[in-house]
C-alpha cells in the first residue's frame, strides 16, 4: 500500500435555477466514483462541492416568481441535494455560493490582487433596458446574427452559424428581460489583469494537470493574447457588493469557483476539531502538499484553467494539481431533446429506475479523455441486464441458496481454486490503475472479464449436478464457498461504481465495508446471510414510461402565461414552444371585455389595476402595459381577455385572467382591440 496521501476533490458548482438532469449528472457520477476509489485505497480524501446561487437568472427567475432571491435558492439546493443523495453522490460537504465564507474568501482574494496591482478600473459601455432600468448581461440581448441573419440569436454567439461577436453588432437587438429595445450606457468596472499571469500560467498549463486536449486548447487563448476579465456588475444584481464600490458586485463567476474553499472552511468548522489533518491552510496555503483536483465539463474550461489558478496565485493560494474535462452526455446519439422525451430530469430518471444503473454504464463509457459519451436506451437495458444481473449478481444467487441449506450459512475453511483467487485478487492492482487513472471503461472491462471467469468456474462445476449426488457435501461447499469469494471479490472492485448495491452485499456477506487492501483476503469459515435479490433486471417498458413522463414533464414544467403580464413573444429563450393540438388551444376562453376602469398601481412600475365588465361580470386583472397606456385612455374601451385563467394571488391582489396585447414591450405594446359590433361577454372564436 502507497503513502497515504491528503485529497480534496470538488465537482463543478450546479446552478440553483434548476433540475438536475441527466447531463449534470455525468460530472458527479465521474467524480464520486473517483472519490470513492480513493477512499477505498485508505487515503484521507474530501469531496466537497455547493450550489452556485448567484447572478442576473436567478434574481429574475425570483422576481418572476414574486419571491426572494434567498428564498429560491433554498429551495432549489434542498432539491439538487435530494437527487444527489438518491444517485449516492457521497458529499462530504455540501454548501451553497451565497454563505458567509464565501463573502469572506471572495473579499479576501480581490483585496489581495488589488493590492498587488492585478485590478483596474475603466469605464464601459453596455447594453442598458431602460424598461426595467437594469444592464444586460450578453446572454439576455437578442437580436439577429451580424454574420448570417438568423433570427433570435443571443448577444455572444450564434446558435445557428456558430459566429462569436459582440452584443453591439446585433442587428435589430432586443432584451430577452422586457423585449425594450436597449441602450447604451456608460458605467465603471472592474477588471482583473489576466496578462499579468501569462508566464505563470503557461507553465502551469502545460505542468501535467490538464489533458492533452485542453492544454492545446489553451495555447489558441494564449496566441491570441489574455484579455482582462470584467469581475464586476452593476446594481439590481443578486450577489456580493464589492467592498468600498457601492453599487458594483462581483460577478458570479468570479465568486463560484471560490465556493469550493468556501465549502471546504465549512467543512474544516463542523468537523475539523474530531479530523486531525482536516484544516483549511493545511489544503489551500501556498506551501500545501495535499492534493487538489477539480472535475468540470469541457464548456468552462476557460475559467477553471486560466482565471481560477491566476486568481489563486495573485491571492497567495494554491492552485490545483489538476483539472479534470469532461465532454457532454448524448441520448440515442442526439442533443438531448425535451420534445423526444430524452432530456430526462435526476427526478424523473429515479421514479422509474435504479440510480445504479446509471452508475455503472457511466461508469461504462467514461475514459480520461474529453470525449462526448453516449447514453443508448437499448444499449444502457442490454448492458445492464447482462452484466450485473446476469454476471455478477448471477454467481452470489447461484451459490447462496446451497451455502444456506446446506451448511446452515457458513462458508468453507478452504479455498477449492486458490490459483484461482489469486488470479482474481492480482487483477485488483490493474483496476485500481485504472480507476486512479479516470479510465473507468477499461476498469469495467477488466472487472466484467472477472466475472465471465467466475461464471465460467461455476458452469464447469456445476453444483446443482454435485448436490444430488451423494458423498460430494465437501466438494459442493467448497465450490459454492468459492463462488461467494469470487463474488466479494468482483463486488469490492465494483464499489466505488455501486455503492448502494456493494452496502447491500457487505450486508449479505455480514462483512465491514470493503476497503482495497481486504480484498485480496479471502472469506473462510465465515457465516453469511440469506441472499436476497440484489438487483433487478430492466424492462423496456420502465424506459418508455420514463421517456413519457420526461414529454410530461416538459408540460409541466412550460411557463403559464402569466395573469399580470400582457403577451409578450420576445421574452421565451426558445423561438417557438413545444406545439399544442388544437383541442387544446380551443379550451382557452378568450371574451370580450370592456375596460371598467384602470389606475396605476402603487409600488409597481409596469402594471396597470383593470376592472373588466363581461356583461353582468367584473373581473380584476394586472396588466404589465404601464409604459404604453395612460389609465384615462383605456377606460370604456373594449379589449380581450382570456376568460378561464386561474386566479393568481400576486404581492397587489389577486388577478382573474388576462388581457392579450402584443408588441415589442415597452412603450410599444398594444391591447387587442375588437371590431365594432362587438359586446362585453362575447366569446371570440
Amino acid at each position: 500500500m502507497s503513502t497515504t496521501r491528503d485529497i480534496l476533490i470538488t465537482s463543478a458548482l450546479p446552478y440553483a435555477n434548476g433540475p438536475i438532469h441527466l447531463g449534470h449528472l455525468v460530472e458527479y457520477i465521474q467524480t464520486d466514483i473517483w472519490a470513492r476509489f480513493q477512499k477505498m485505497r485508505g487515503h484521507n480524501c474530501w469531496y466537497v462541492c455547493a450550489d452556485d446561487a448567484h447572478g442576473t437568472p436567478i434574481m429574475l427567475r425570483a422576481r418572476q416568481e414574486g419571491i426572494e432571491p434567498e428564498t429560491l435558492i433554498a429551495r432549489i439546493s434542498a432539491e439538487h441535494q435530494a437527487d444527489f443523495a438518491a444517485f449516492r453522490i457521497g458529499f462530504d460537504n455540501y454548501h451553497s455560493t451565497h454563505s458567509e465564507e464565501n463573502r469572506h474568501y471572495a473579499g479576501l482574494i480581490y483585496a489581495r490582487n488589488s493590492e498587488a496591482g492585478h485590478i483596474e478600473r475603466r469605464t464601459i459601455t453596455q447594453a442598458y433596458d431602460p424598461v426595467e432600468q437594469m444592464f444586460l448581461p450578453d446572454r439576455f440581448i437578442k437580436g439577429e446574427c451580424p454574420k448570417c441573419g438568423a433570427a433570435d440569436q443571443y448577444g455572444d454567439n450564434c446558435e445557428a452559424c456558430g459566429a462569436s461577436y459582440s452584443p453591439n453588432e446585433l442587428k435589430n437587438p432586443r432584451s430577452a428581460v422586457s423585449g425594450a429595445v436597449p441602450e447604451q450606457r456608460e458605467s465603471d468596472h472592474y477588471f482583473f489583469k489576466l496578462g499579468d499571469f501569462e508566464e505563470m500560467l503557461k507553465a502551469w498549463t502545460h505542468g501535467g494537470g490538464l489533458q492533452t486536449q485542453v492544454a492545446n486548447k489553451l495555447d489558441e487563448w494564449f496566441e491570441a493574447g489574455l484579455q482582462s476579465w470584467d469581475i464586476s456588475r452593476d446594481a439590481p444584481y443578486f450577489g456580493f457588493e464589492i467592498p468600498d464600490h457601492p453599487g458594483k458586485f462581483f460577478y458570479v463567476w468570479l465568486d463560484a469557483p471560490i465556493g469550493y474553499m468556501a465549502s471546504f472552511q465549512n467543512l474544516c468548522d463542523r468537523l475539523g476539531a474530531s479530523q486531525p489533518g482536516l484544516d483549511f491552510d493545511r489544503f489551500w496555503g501556498s506551501d500545501s502538499e495535499a492534493e487538489l483536483y477539480h472535475f468540470i465539463g469541457k464548456d468552462i474550461v476557460y475559467f477553471h484553467a486560466l482565471f481560477w489558478p491566476a486568481m489563486l496565485h495573485g491571492a497567495g493560494f494554491r492552485t490545483p494539481n489538476a483539472v479534470f474535462a469532461h465532454g457532454f452526455l448524448t441520448v440515442d446519439g442526439q442533443k438531448m431533446s425535451k420534445s423526444r422525451g430524452t432530456f430526462i430530469k435526476a427526478r424523473t430518471y429515479l421514479d422509474h429506475l435504479d440510480p445504479e444503473y446509471l452508475r455503472y454504464y457511466f461508469a461504462a463509457k467514461l475514459g480520461a479523455g474529453v470525449d462526448d459519451i453516449d447514453l443508448n436506451l437499448e444499449d444502457f437495458t442490454a448492458r445492464v441486464n447482462a452484466d450485473l444481473v446476469g454476471k455478477v449478481v448471477n454467481i452470489a444467487s447461484r451459490c447462496a441458496g446451497f451455502i444456506t441449506k446446506r451448511f446452515d450459512g457458513r462458508l468453507a475453511e478452504t479455498l477449492a481454486a486458490p490459483e484461482l483467487f489469486a488470479e482474481f485478487a492480482a487483477a485488483g492492482e490493474r483496476i485500481a490503475a485504472a480507476y486512479e487513472g479516470r479510465e473507468y471503461a477499461r476498469a469495467v472491462r477488466e472487472i466484467m472479464a472477472l466475472a465471465d471467469r467466475a461464471n465460467q468456474y461455476i458452469d464447469e462445476q456445476a453444483p446443482w449436478v454435485v448436490a444430488k449426488q451423494d458423498g460430494r457435501e465437501q466438494e459442493l461447499h467448497g465450490i459454492c464457498s468459492m463462488g461467494i469469494n469470487l463474488f466479494r471479490l468482483l463486488i469490492g472492485y465494483l464499489r466505488p461504481i455501486l455503492p448502494g448495491t456493494a452496502a447491500e452485499a457487505e450486508a449479505f456477506l455480514q462483512v465491514e465495508p470493503l476497503t482495497w487492501s481486504a480484498l485480496a483476503t479471502p472469506l473462510l469459515d465465515h457465516e453469511i446471510a440469506r441472499f436476497k435479490p440484489l438487483m433487478r433486471r430492466i424492462e423496456s417498458d420502465q424506459i418508455e414510461a420514463m421517456i413519457e413522463a420526461s414529454k410530461a414533464d416538459l408540460a409541466a414544467s412550460t411557463p403559464a402565461p402569466q395573469p399580470a403580464m400582457a403577451v409578450n413573444p420576445h421574452l421565451e429563450a426558445d423561438p417557438i414552444a413545444e406545439t399544442i393540438d388544437f383541442d387544446t388551444f380551443a379550451k382557452l376562453d378568450l371574451r370580450i371585455a370592456r375596460i371598467a376602469a384602470a389606475e396605476q398601481v402603487e409600488g409597481a412600475k409596469k402594471l396597470l389595476r383593470l376592472t373588466l365588465d363581461l356583461g353582468g361580470e367584473t373581473r380584476n386583472v394586472f396588466a404589465g402595459i404601464r409604459a404604453a397606456y395612460d389609465p384615462t385612455d383605456l377606460e370604456g374601451r373594449l379589449t380581450v381577455m382570456v376568460a378561464n385563467l386561474a386566479p393568481r394571488k400576486m404581492r397587489f391582489g389577486v388577478s382573474e385572467g388576462m388581457v392579450l396585447a402584443a408588441g415589442p414591450g415597452g412603450s410599444d405594446l398594444f391591447i387587442l382591440s375588437p371590431d365594432s359590433g362587438a359586446e362585453p361577454g362575447m366569446r371570440v372564436k
